[in-house]
């Protein structure tokens, strides 16, 4: 039989999608409020059932990966964590600060290219 999945740490879940639960509620109300008069329903339920359907979807991807990612961290050749061992220092990830990834370019010259 196969070793249970962690649970999810409801909280970080909860702020995870908080920002696209605010912009669905945002849709929900600007379709009501964008209504004909006398069209209410007509005029607001496909935007508001967009709004929310996108929310699901949002909620629910965020959900299936945040398990899949706990999963992975638990299952991990090194354990939850990611320490080889106990006491020892993670690993560091990426260039050094004052490196570039391959083929990137610095911030600043970024954001002048785009001026």
């Amino acid at each position: 039989m196969g070793q249970e999945l962690p649970e999810l740490d409801r909280e970080a879940f909860r702020q995870m999608v908080r920002v696209a639960f605010e912009q669905a509620m945002d849709r929900v109300v600007e379709a009501v409020d964008q209504a004909r008069s006398g069209h209410l329903i007509r005029d607001s339920e496909e935007p508001a059932r967009e709004a929310l359907e996108e929310f699901r979807r949002v909620a629910y991807e965020t959900a299936v990966q945040m398990k899949v990612d706990a999963a992975e961290a638990a299952f991990s050749p090194k354990g939850p964590g990611g320490a080889a061992s106990v006491g020892a220092a993670p690993a560091q990830q990426g260039p050094a600060a004052h490196e570039r990834a391959h083929d990137q370019r610095p911030a600043a010259s970024a954001a002048h290219s785009l001026a």
